[in-house]
């Protein structure tokens, strides 16, 4: 099937609630993509940081296919020999005590919201219905309805009202604003150490800190989503390690599925986790025996081959050279580890046709709030990547936009 034959199907058929860069994708490897035409094409995007291994890294294909050949499926309603070794393996990477499994990522944040409310009614002792759990403007914590009713995002919540009470929105990095907030009935602070979909923004040296301070002082729950984040995205095995604090509960997922299979999890204490008891919460698919094994091959991979050192050093690579592009239509360089925005100059037009531009160079990225041209490759990039890259990305953001045939990799 070619490539219009795909995208024309998909039209046709399918929902219109993405706009997709106009490519098709029907192979992969590493940092690799190739469409139906052969053309081989970088990509810079990672499914919204879920390829932190690349793609069909060979460890967690084989995690895969060993696990399909046993069992799949057995939901929660009895054990399987996968669950219990994947959650250990992960509280011992993380550093948490416990792990509940999910499947999604807006799974895994509604599992926090609701860990975090009956902790602040059976813990801290929150009279019914009061508990307040502070989040912050421009967030992006999935697509359910509870989550879009907090977001101040207006296309989030178009027409999908009524919402769920119980949030207080503060703008983000703002530490007085964030002060402000706090009062006796605050349960928790649900935030992303660095906002992905907002476009790159990174929050105020000192911020996460007094974040956790305040948490302390208030008797409230520091939840970090690393959904996004997490998992060596941005040079470090979450980003909130870069402030040297300890949130009281994470939402992850994305990378932990190894680009394979959904598989995401809400970790915590003890003290926060035992709030569940059966029948409170769950899922079918969730903690399934090959979400488990592939889990367990992710990282694997990330500990192995020592991804956040590779991050890190990559992405710093990748910023002084895209911050040496001498470009009067870019206004700001900013990131951490491989996770990194170029945000272009409103007066200049949206990120979109620079995307398009790249596209038509073999660079596969994305942009996100309007502006911002997202850079966040597979952690197995390499330096001649990264070089072969930079000199497309410095001529499209110089204004070469091509227009017309394809220029790809070739072989």
């Amino acid at each position: 099937m070619s490539s219009k034959d795909a995208i024309e199907l998909a039209e046709k058929f399918g929902a219109h609630n993405y706009h997709p860069l106009p490519i098709v994708i029907s192979g992969a490897e590493g940092v690799w993509v190739e469409d139906p035409e052969g053309r081989k094409f970088m990509d810079m995007l990672s499914a919204y940081s879920a390829l932190n291994q690349g793609h069909r890294h060979p460890k967690i294909i084989q995690a895969l296919i060993d696990q399909a050949n046993k069992v799949t499926l057995t939901s929660r309603a009895f054990h399987n020999d996968q669950l219990g070794v994947f959650l250990k393996l992960l509280c011992e990477v993380t550093g948490f005590e416990s792990a509940l499994p999910m499947n999604t990522g807006a799974e895994a944040v509604e599992t926090a919201i609701k860990a975090i409310r009956k902790w602040g009614y059976k813990k801290k002792g929150v009279a019914a219905g009061k508990a307040e759990i502070i989040v912050c403007t421009d967030n992006f914590h999935g697509r359910t309805t509870t989550i879009v009713g907090f977001s101040t995002e207006d296309q989030y919540k178009d027409g999908f009202g009524p919402f769920t009470p119980g949030f207080v929105v503060v703008p983000f990095g703002d530490t007085a604003a964030l002060e402000a907030a706090f009062n006796e009935n605050t349960v928790g602070f649900l935030v992303e150490p660095i906002q992905g979909e907002a476009g790159i923004n990174v929050p105020p040296a000192g911020y996460m800190k007094r974040a956790r301070e305040l948490c302390d002082e208030y008797k409230a729950l520091l939840c970090c989503d690393e959904i996004q984040t997490g998992f060596g995205r941005t040079g470090k095995m979450f980003a909130f390690e870069h402030e040297g604090i300890r949130p009281d509960c994470v939402t992850v997922g994305k990378a932990l599925g190894g680009g394979v299979f959904p598989v995401s999890g809400f970790l915590a204490s003890w003290d926060v986790m035992d709030v569940f008891s059966p029948g409170d919460h769950g899922s079918t698919f969730g903690g399934n025996p090959l979400g488990a094994a592939v889990g367990m091959a992710s990282l694997e991979v990330l500990i192995e081959d020592d991804l956040c050192a590779a991050s890190d050093a990559m992405g710093a690579y990748l910023v002084a050279a895209l911050e040496a592009i001498d470009s009067d239509h870019v206004k700001e360089v900013r990131g951490r580890g491989l996770l990194i925005g170029v945000e272009i100059k409103e007066e200049v037009g949206t990120a979109r046709p620079f995307c398009e531009a790249l596209m038509l160079r073999g660079i596969l990225a994305k942009e996100t709030h309007h502006q911002v041209i997202r850079f966040a490759p597979p952690l197995t990039i390499t330096k001649e990547e990264i070089d072969w890259a930079l000199v497309h990305i410095g001529q499209v953001l110089n204004g070469e936009l091509v227009d017309g045939e394809v220029v790809t990799k070739e072989g």
